[in-house]
């Protein structure tokens, strides 16, 4: 499967399961509105998916998926699905203890996420018990982490993509039927969307055990002590745990900035949290179907060539995924900056989300937008130091942009509020994608292939013609009060962005930047 084939099927499954988020967004919105109780579960939910980001897609598959690679290149397949037997022991005894001191410990972790909530008791009351029928939720998905990094490595991308439809799903059930009837019997309906997230965990990794059966990998836990013991005697097991190390400090950098930012946001105006929420949902759709598609599917293949020693693989690799982040990021970035608020009221405009809403959504994704390029090319430039085993350089660098975004926030947030929070971000994802990139260049893993002053011109040109075709439709129309009339809106919008679609890549054309360069890189 070629790279642009297999990174455009993850991104059309990552776009199904962004597409199934936004609905269930949509029907949160328009049944919980933004308030104390939609902040309480944003808490509660972003609490295991703060440890599921830092230890399972997080650092451990940036240590397991270069390690798996290199032993399927080097030592075959008998001793590495002996490897792949011995972490999923190790993990499924680490996840255990986790999920049990996640329960118990639930009060300390909503203080230390949000201490803002305890000015309204019934709300921070709401998340504690919302934290404890979520945390589980991370044994799952750590599983669910484990399954996609085999498949991956065997080039079976489809499936890892596809399961977060499956939440979705869940969480959509249970906010248009549970949530009902939650509230007939008496229970705060915001419950039904814990229990959502719940079933979906389950629902994910349920359908991971078929494909591994069909490889011959389906991961043999050991649940007596003699085979935990056998599984931390394995050598390949020490090396990704010590890779982890590292690692874990990575991506605790970037969780760490978003629990200071929750932490922040629980003391802004009643409905911050919830606002930074919708807005970060909306940057999403991109930073998912381009960064983490491209990260998906680059990782195992840099792995690959590092160990075939092939250098010359490596860096086309990344020139070609690098080249296309700039050719889909650059214009998001612009709809993002100059066309939010058509975006957030088209999307989240009905029921009990009022206009105010919008427009603080709409401030917050264009604090976003600013950063778009850095945050989606965080994903192709990190996988090329991952790939390389090399997990301590990029954790120096995100170390250093997390001391400069909080002294932006110092700056940015008496001015903007939650806004501040979300430039704070993007500016920060910028220096952090720069210096990654200036590390890979300096080291030659990356060496620019010809002609990227020219394609950075093209897209640069084509990128202003459609930024003056959204501000003068983001003017043109009064979105906000088109809330009466939802399907001409979304009529608009569909014209509208299909408009700036034809512009952007016609402009494109004209200058000499054709599709067929990336579909033979």
């Amino acid at each position: 499967m070629s790279l642009f084939k297999a990174a455009s099927t993850v991104s059309a499954l990552t776009l199904a399961s962004r597409v199934t988020g936004l609905v269930r967004d949509l029907l949160m919105a328009a049944f919980f509105g933004a308030s104390a109780l939609t902040d309480a579960f944003n808490v509660a939910f972003r609490i295991p998916n703060l440890f599921r980001r830092l230890f399972a897609e997080g650092a451990f598959s940036q240590a397991f998926v270069p390690a798996l690679a290199h032993s399927k290149v080097q030592d075959g397949e008998a001793a590495t699905r002996a490897l792949v037997d011995h972490v999923a022991t190790l993990l499924a005894w680490a996840l255990a203890l986790l999920c049990v001191l996640g329960v118990a410990g639930a009060p300390l972790l909503v203080w230390g996420m949000a201490s803002g909530l305890r000015a309204q008791p019934h709300a921070y009351e709401a998340a504690v018990l919302m934290t404890r029928w979520m945390f589980p939720y991370i044994g799952c998905m750590s599983l669910v982490a484990l399954a996609a990094g085999i498949l991956n490595t065997w080039k079976r991308f489809a499936l890892p993509a596809a399961t977060p439809v499956l939440l979705n799903l869940c969480m959509i059930l249970a906010a248009w039927l549970g949530a009902p009837w939650f509230q007939r019997l008496g229970i705060e309906p915001i419950y039904a969307m814990a229990a959502g997230v719940m079933a979906g965990g389950v629902l994910q990794l349920a359908v991971q055990v078929p494909a591994l059966h069909r490889l011959g990998l389906l991961p043999r836990i050991g649940l007596a002590r003699g085979r935990l013991r056998e599984a931390w005697a394995d050598p390949q097991v020490r090396r990704i745990v010590l890779l982890m190390g590292p690692a874990v400090l990575g991506v605790s950098v970037a969780q760490i900035s978003l629990l200071i930012n929750t932490q922040i946001a629980s003391h802004l105006p009643s409905g911050s949290v919830t606002w930074l929420f919708y807005a970060d949902r909306l940057m999403e759709f991109p930073t998912a179907m381009l960064g983490v598609a491209l990260g998906v599917v680059l990782m195992p293949q840099l792995a690959a060539a590092r160990g075939a020693g092939d250098a010359a693989r490596y860096s086309a690799m990344l020139d070609w995924g690098l080249r296309l982040v700039v050719l889909l990021a650059a214009p998001a970035s612009a709809a993002l900056l100059v066309f939010a608020v058509p975006l957030v009221a088209t999307l989240f405009h009905h029921g009990a989300f009022g206009d105010a809403d919008v427009r603080q959504v709409a401030v917050a994704l264009a604090g976003y937008g600013a950063g778009l390029l850095g945050l989606v090319g965080i994903k192709v430039l990190a996988p090329g130091y991952y790939a390389a085993q090399d997990t301590r350089t990029p954790v120096r660098i995100a170390i250093t942009v997390l001391v400069a975004t909080q002294l932006m926030n110092l700056a940015l947030v008496p001015w903007l509020q939650h806004a501040g929070l979300a430039l704070s971000i993007g500016l920060g994802a910028l220096l952090n994608a720069g210096w990654l990139m200036v590390g890979l260049r300096r080291r030659a893993s990356w060496v620019p292939a010809p002609g990227w002053p020219r394609f950075l011109l093209q897209v640069l040109a084509a990128t202003a013609l459609l930024t003056v075709g959204l501000l003068w439709a983001a003017q043109a129309v009064d979105w906000v009060g088109l809330r009466s009339q939802p399907l001409l809106r979304a009529g608009l919008l569909g014209a509208v962005l299909a408009g700036s679609a034809v512009t952007y890549f016609g402009a494109l054309w004209a200058a000499g930047a054709h599709p067929r360069q990336f579909l033979t890189r």
